[in-house]
């Protein structure tokens, strides 16, 4: 039973086989979408669609679609004119030829759709092609018209179901030149050795484990907002920094990856990069110790210099009072001559 609705109807045309089938959307986007409103007052805001030549809203019953030419004239374009152009995959899947699945660039990969059958007859001629192409391991590639424009297209089988992914054309793939390194590069055997180590020990994932965090993150923020609840904070981000040693920084993912698996691992001596400054020695210690006492050295001596000169000017002084005694002495002493 057809859950969804489909988008388009037509048919495969598989040589001179016809399959009516009926085109419906493979994918469903969970993101949570906001609305834009006038901050002061929380007014939402909307956007209207006005003719310019009236100034008024029109409805969308009144509008159509046009082409404008290169001095500004609208061409009108109607669905029918549309529906009638002369090309077979105006409502046809043109099956152009098969190839193998990897053959197929994932850069040209597009829309995806399933395609169902359309009606009891054509059950029959679309199990035929999805068995064909399960026992080729191939898929189809094809050409096909939807929303306004011609698509090319991969037919393939997922589970039991026929579904086609639109691929962009050869000429919309951009080529890579000028988005390589331009600098010269050489990596050595021993960093390959360690990649692998690390690829290997990151191993396979399940892509069905996998889901959107942020979107997880983003519905925790509205529910707390509108219970009134303080909104979780952001976890600290992690250190960064410049990877300065390639080899060390592959080593520590390693480690890293078996310690989050719960494996064993091994002590690995971290290698020093050649950036980094070398450790002072002892005797570099030493001097520096020596030049840290000097300052305080300097005081002793200043102090033992002025005790010396203090003592030196107590024996001057000394001395002089010793000198002025003995001469007084001496002059005391002295006898007095009689008169004759």
């Amino acid at each position: 039973m057809l859950l969804v609705r489909s988008i388009w109807n037509g048919a495969i045309s598989f040589g001179l086989v016809s399959i009516p089938i009926k085109l419906v959307n493979a994918t469903e986007s969970h993101s949570v979408s906001f609305r834009q409103i006038h901050l002061e007052d929380g007014g939402r805001i909307r956007y209207r669609k006005v003719c310019e030549l009236e100034e008024r809203e029109v409805t969308q019953g009144e509008i159509g679609k046009a082409y404008e030419d290169a001095d500004g004239t609208m061409i009108p374009i109607t669905d029918d004119d549309l529906a009638a152009l002369p090309i077979p995959t105006a409502k046809t899947i043109e099956i152009e030829g098969f190839v193998p699945a990897d053959s197929v660039d994932p850069l040209q990969v597009d829309a995806a759709y399933y395609l169902a059958a359309n009606g009891v007859p054509a059950a029959k001629p679309y199990t035929l092609l999805r068995e064909a192409l399960k026992r080729s391991g191939k898929v189809a590639i094809c050409k096909f018209a939807l929303r306004g424009r011609e698509r090319l297209g991969m037919l393939r089988v997922v589970d039991d179901v026929l579904a086609i992914h639109g691929l962009l054309w050869p000429d919309e793939i951009r080529t890579t030149e000028g988005v390589a390194p331009d600098t010269g590069v050489t990596v050595r055997d021993k960093e390959l050795d360690l990649a692998d180590a690390l690829m290997e020990t990151l191993g396979e994932v399940d892509l069905e484990s996998l889901h959107d965090d942020y979107r997880e993150a983003v519905e925790e923020l509205i529910a707390a907002k509108a219970s009134g609840e303080e909104p979780p904070s952001a976890p600290a981000p992690a250190p960064g920094g410049k990877v300065l040693d390639l080899m060390a920084a592959l080593e520590k993912s390693v480690r890293e990856a078996k310690e989050s698996r719960g494996e064993e691992v091994a002590e690995v001596a971290p290698m020093r990069s050649r950036s980094t400054p070398k450790q002072p020695t002892g005797k570099k210690s030493t001097a520096a110790t020596k030049k840290t006492a000097a300052p305080s050295a300097a005081p002793t001596k200043k102090s033992t210099a002025k005790k010396t000169t203090a003592k030196k000017s107590t024996a001057a002084k000394s001395t002089t009072k010793k000198t002025t005694a003995k001469k007084t002495t001496t002059k005391k002493t002295t006898p007095r001559k009689r008169p004759a």
